[in-house]
């Protein structure tokens, strides 16, 4: 029989069990949630099985899984169709989930298309709450940063959920249906500005007549200095196993999307960023021309996220 909760009980669905949303059930679990995963691929399901996941086979099954209601599930999928399949499909959540149940959409969405599913489903009586994640995949499996969108009544609801997943202190909601994901679109395209400045450093240090370590200058930029940060620690590792020329990272640099779609809404709002505009071209011109900028960029994204930066 189903139970239902009068507080948040420590049960939860994911839906997607690639790098991000592995992190994220895997750390849950090892936190003593309950935590049903389901996978387009049955390998994956099987995989994450084996680690304390409850495994469901098709979205019925995952439904049906639940111990207590109101469901939470929790998507982390590559943004657009995948994400409109799953919930609205022919096999979609809404076919199965009942009023009140929560869908938390914890991928990269756009969050103009969060505004039309949170309408959509608030007719259901579903709630629908957006979620930005950084951090990559350690982030994800050991504690990442969270921007949150939704109704504040939402947010404190599940606050318990935010707590656990994030780093102490890291998470905050901004109010509104997309409002987490537009702040995790405009964090990527600052991102991308960022890693952007550091390979066209970096190439001028490479390129100029006096020899310089490369890794020292990470190193040294990375100890007190004003652009210390992350990503120049990354770059730094990166230094350490591929070497200073990079030699088996791609100078092509791949885009996920969130770069383009900063430039676009700040078009559309009548402001200029042209740093981000300039590195997101760069990323579509790097596709014909590499180069050791691309190389510096693809080998953080390397680092960072996972991402198959390999020649």
């Amino acid at each position: 029989m189903m139970e239902q909760s009068s507080g948040l009980s420590k049960e939860i669905g994911v839906i997607g069990l690639g790098k991000m949303g592995s992190g994220i059930a895997l750390q849950l679990a090892s936190k003593r949630w309950r935590v049903i995963g389901y996978n387009r691929s049955r390998e994956k399901t099987d995989e994450h099985a084996n680690q304390g996941i409850a495994p469901a086979y098709s979205v019925k099954e995952f439904v049906n899984s639940f111990q207590h209601t109101p469901r939470i599930v929790w998507i982390m999928l590559t943004a657009g169709d995948a994400v409109e399949q799953i919930i609205f499909g022919e096999n979609g959540l809404v076919n199965y989930l009942q009023k009140g149940d929560i869908i938390v959409e914890a991928g990269n969405s756009f969050y103009k298309d969060d505004k039309v599913r949170a309408e959509k489903l608030a007719v259901k009586g579903i709630d629908y709450v957006d979620v930005g994640v950084s951090g990559g995949p350690s982030g994800a499996r050991n504690g990442a940063c969270l921007m949150i969108g939704g109704t504040k009544k939402l947010f404190e609801y599940l606050e318990p959920l935010y707590q656990t997943i994030s780093l102490k202190d890291g998470y905050a909601h901004f109010e509104g249906a997309g409002a987490g994901h537009f702040v995790k679109m405009v964090h990527n395209g600052i991102e991308y500005g960022m890693m952007q400045a550091l390979g066209e450093g970096f190439n001028v240090m490479k390129k100029t007549p006096y020899k310089l370590d490369l890794k020292e200058v990470a190193r040294i930029y990375n100890n007190g200095s004003v652009i210390e940060s992350r990503l120049v620690g990354w770059l730094k590792k990166a230094y350490e196993e591929s070497g200073i020329e990079l030699a088996d990272i791609s100078g092509s640099v791949n885009s996920t999307g969130e770069g383009e779609w900063t430039v676009k809404t700040a078009e559309e709002m009548g402001e200029l960023v042209p740093v981000i505009k300039d590195s997101f071209e760069f990323r579509q011109k790097s596709k014909d021309n590499p180069s050791y900028v691309g190389k510096v960029v693809s080998a953080l994204r390397g680092q960072f996220g996972g991402h198959s930066v390999k020649k």
